[in-house]
């Protein structure tokens, strides 16, 4: 039975919209599909699995287009329009809606300072972050106080892209290729889009025995056995206009059209100068991103990188010349 405008009276001001849907057992996603709807809309669950929102006529038009999917679907569902009585009041389900916003909020606080506090900050990264903070402040419905915090956050990060260490160099005692084997790889740590692509470029192409070593990057000075990368005074670092991925690429003479192409990506994002359009460029740079917000470890986000990499050579490697 459906029942639709259920009013409970009580003292409360506050009028809300809840939802009860009661799925079936199959199609098993249909759960899956139903509890990120809710989420998407920044319903918040009470017990017994209620969905409550406060009752605004553009949350209740998307409370009555979820509930004909449910029906639609095979499952039943409430849809209630309710003021509370006893044991929760307004405030305290206000303060729930404020919670759910303050944790997605922290979550891009967090992936803020990591990148504002990173070697290099792309553009694409501040965006995705700013669009994430629109997606929030759709459902942040009394104005969680989260928001301050990670606005400064982002401002931070923004106020750092485009910078980019100085890691350039002439390049010195470049090694022949058949000395790049079995070395050990030098690099700074907090590995972004240059060292991580640089990383699968030597080990994929040039050294596949290869180990990495990560270091502050000022005045290291190299051991026996090792080359460093994309740091000042590098063997392989930023020449002239190159990026750092660019460079082992022209000096170890590589001749794959493949990795031309994201050379050409990876100069983008790292160096950003508008010198090539790739349009896979984006995607690239998100996905790199999404890696080094998510993982701390320097060899784990090499691993994750490499993976992507992988396919995108493969992609590029067979990809039809346009017409």
């Amino acid at each position: 039975m459906v029942i639709h405008n259920l009013t409970v009276s009580t003292r409360s001001s506050q009028n809300w919209l809840l939802l009860i849907p009661q799925l079936p057992a199959k199609p098993a996603y249909l759960r899956v599909k139903i509890w990120r709807r809710l989420q998407a809309m920044g319903a918040v669950p009470l017990k017994n699995a209620v969905h409550a929102l406060p009752n605004r006529a553009e949350l209740r038009s998307q409370f009555d287009e979820l509930h004909g999917e449910i029906i639609a679907s095979g499952g039943e569902a409430l849809l209630l329009e309710a003021t509370l009585c006893v044991g929760l009041s307004d405030a305290d389900l206000q303060g729930m809606f404020d919670a759910a916003r303050d944790a997605d909020y922290e979550d891009v606080a967090r992936e803020a300072s990591v990148l504002a506090e990173s070697d290099f900050v792309p553009e694409i990264e501040v965006r995705r972050l700013r669009k994430r903070m629109d997606e929030i402040g759709r459902i942040d419905f009394f104005g969680a106080h989260g928001k301050q915090a990670a606005e400064a956050a982002i401002n931070r990060a923004k106020g750092r892209m485009g910078q980019h260490p100085d890691v350039s160099g002439p390049g010195v005692n470049i090694p022949l290729p058949e000395e790049l084997r079995d070395r050990v790889w030098v690099t700074r740590k907090h590995v972004h889009v240059d060292r991580i692509a640089s990383a699968w470029l030597i080990r994929r192409f040039i050294d596949a025995e290869a180990t990495f070593k990560f270091v502050d990057g000022k005045d290291y000075v190299a051991e026996a056995n090792e080359l460093r990368f994309d740091m000042a005074g590098a063997e392989f670092t930023h020449e002239e206009d190159r990026c750092s991925f660019e460079t082992l690429v022209l000096r170890t003479g590589l001749d794959d059209p493949a990795l031309g192409v994201i050379g050409e990506m990876i100069h983008e994002l790292d160096i950003a100068d508008g010198k090539y359009e790739q349009p896979e460029t984006a995607g690239l740079g998100a996905m790199l991103g999404g890696i080094c917000a998510s993982i701390e470890d320097d060899l784990e986000r090499i691993a994750s990188g490499s993976q992507a990499l992988d396919q995108l050579h493969a992609y590029l490697a067979n990809r039809k010349p346009a017409k």
